[in-house]
């Protein structure tokens, strides 16, 4: 009688035991999952997911509309850059090449649109390179980083050096971190003017060219697409007006429309868009008129992607 009495709290002790080794498991499934979507950075996508899905066809066919992206050119080295840190990167469209700045050893250099190195031009006088754009009466703008400065450079088929003394430069201000400062510089050609983006915490400003160049007055500019761990990057596209900006922390290049609004999105992780594997840090971005998107990572590596 004792023994089967016992029976009953044995078997209830064994289910309490198992429950608890359900709920342990359980637990460390949603850690695990949590941890690798940490590391992914899903968390920076899910909203712009749920936002893809809520847009309508006629609304796609009026954007950039990232997902429809596939690459064609895919992390192709750069000849002769190896150790060079490719930075930023702009279109031309007279001569129908790309422009890159090189940081750890300053340098402008002219690319083909298939990444081919056409020609490389000593930056003297810079210290750390990290943003580019060009204007629409063809000269370019560099942001350095390290002296957070913006300077305006005049660049010919003659060039063969540029010298930072040379050409009018602006100082942009410090930033909270001196190594996360002023990367991405923007022609705004529908508004007529510059913008500047900070890397960490990130943020965009505005410039006004004033009739002798650009600033010094800076004008903050609100954008729900920076909801990202830090800007590398960006650029706008010709056709839509549409801000492209690029977080190489978070694997990802963001549509943004004029109001500051995200529109689409294309993540750099491997298996997506056609990519071979992850891009490693993705540094600088540039779109031609025909919609083409070029994609710049460190160290020396060049993609394009076409819309499909």
């Amino acid at each position: 009688m004792s023994d089967t009495a016992a029976l009953p709290s044995i078997s209830a002790s064994g289910r309490a035991s198992g429950r608890r080794r359900l709920y342990s498991a359980g637990a460390a499934i949603l850690f695990v999952a949590y941890l690798v979507a940490a590391l992914l950075h899903w968390d920076d996508r899910a909203l712009l997911w749920f936002r893809e899905a809520m847009t309508s066809p006629a609304a796609q066919a009026k954007a950039v509309w990232l997902p429809d992206y596939q690459v064609t050119i895919d992390a192709r080295p750069l000849p002769g850059l190896e150790n060079a840190e490719v930075s930023d990167l702009t279109y031309d469209p007279l001569t129908r090449t790309l422009y890159s700045v090189m940081g750890k050893e300053p340098l402008l250099v002219q690319l083909s649109l298939q990444g081919d190195v056409l020609r490389r031009i000593p930056l003297v006088g810079w210290s750390n390179p990290e943003g580019i754009s060009r204007l629409a009466d063809g000269r370019l703008a560099i942001t350095d980083e390290r002296q957070h400065t913006l300077t305006v450079v005049t660049v010919n088929a003659d060039t063969t050096a540029l010298n930072f003394a040379d050409f009018p430069s602006i100082d942009l201000g410090a930033s909270p971190d001196g190594n996360k400062g002023y990367e991405g510089v923007a022609w705004d050609a529908r508004h007529q003017r510059l913008l500047v983006g900070q890397e960490r915490p990130s943020l965009l400003l505005s410039l006004k060219d004033n009739g002798s160049g650009f600033g010094p007055q800076k004008t903050p500019v609100a954008s729900d697409a920076l909801d990202m761990r830090n800007l590398s990057a960006m650029t706008f596209d010709p056709r839509t007006g549409h801000l492209l900006l690029l977080s190489a922390d978070s694997h990802l290049l963001i549509e943004a429309d004029e109001n500051g609004q995200p529109v689409s999105f294309m993540t750099l992780l491997g298996h997506f868009n056609g990519l071979a594997h992850t891009v490693p840090r993705a540094e600088g971005v540039a779109m031609d008129d025909q919609g083409t998107l070029y994609i710049v990572s460190e160290p020396n590596l060049f993609y394009a992607f076409e819309k499909k």
